[in-house]
């Protein structure tokens, strides 16, 4: 874990003597990016944006998580976006790892520093700038917005530390879901939450469920149970669910377990 708290993988290439084996997984249910996956190599350069590469960690593919793509984004001092998003349909979340990140939508600018989030309605005027003198690493989710008839969502910004986190029930605070985006408001077609287990805490039965996943680990180890495996996982790691996959998990400590948490939400099940 960095000084933050929030995860964000180192990305030189690993020296030639070390060995090819690591945990990284694709199934029709599930897949597995180890934050060893994440080097140089493998990175994306994204249309409008200066300073910038991209991990593309998850998008809408045949065989995978259909709902959303999910991106680790690093800007350079001095780069960032004046147009971000190519799509007026699309909605928006970033999640700060390291770095501080400066967010201007419609006009109004937003300093975020580690832990700072941002939602991004469709067609939302914003702009995303580094103006500090170290890396922003952050966490970008896009989704294809999903209209509702009487429902119209707003920006939202704000820290997750700032949030008070609920405790799940009967679990004596050990396992708390911290929530960025109104669950119970029609107008949002996503959830976005920190989802914190307490060192031998337990997801305890294997949750089966519509929603898509996808989890980014922000701190300490688990394991995971993925359809019918068990998988080690720890932060810098990412884990992207279909529909229906069966998942739960062991705290494996000595810190906390904690992962951003994006599932979908089907206010309509269209046929």
């Amino acid at each position: 874990m960095n000084k933050t708290g929030y995860y964000a993988p180192e990305s030189t290439l690993p020296p030639q003597t070390a060995l090819l084996s690591d945990r990284a997984v694709v199934t029709e249910a599930y897949t597995v990016i180890p934050r060893g996956v994440m080097r140089d190599i493998v990175t994306s350069v994204l249309p409008e944006w200066d300073g910038t590469r991209a991990w593309i960690l998850n998008r809408p593919v045949a065989g995978g998580a259909t709902t959303f793509a999910q991106y680790l984004m690093e800007v350079a001092p001095g780069g960032g976006a004046k147009k971000p998003e190519p799509q007026e349909t699309v909605e928006s979340f970033i999640f700060l790892l390291e770095g501080a990140l400066s967010v201007t939508i419609e006009g109004e600018r937003h300093e975020l520093t580690p832990g700072g989030f941002a939602y991004l309605p469709p067609a939302s005027d914003w702009q995303a700038a580094n103006d500090g003198g170290e890396l922003a690493k952050f966490q970008w989710i896009r989704k294809a917005y999903e209209p509702l008839s009487g429902h119209t969502p707003k920006v939202v910004v704000g820290n997750e530390k700032d949030v008070a986190p609920g405790a799940m029930p009967e679990t004596d605070n050990k396992w708390r879901t911290t929530r960025m985006l109104p669950v119970d408001d029609l107008a949002y077609d996503m959830h976005i939450n920190v989802v914190t287990f307490e060192p031998g805490a337990s997801i305890p039965f294997a949750e089966t469920h519509v929603m898509e996943h996808g989890l980014y680990v922000l701190e300490g180890k688990a394991v995971y149970r993925l359809n019918e495996d068990w998988v080690e996982v720890q932060e810098g790691d990412y884990m992207s669910l279909r529909a229906f996959c069966p998942q739960a998990c062991y705290a494996g400590g000595p810190s906390n377990f904690r992962y951003l948490l994006y599932k979908d939400v089907n206010r309509q099940i269209r046929l």
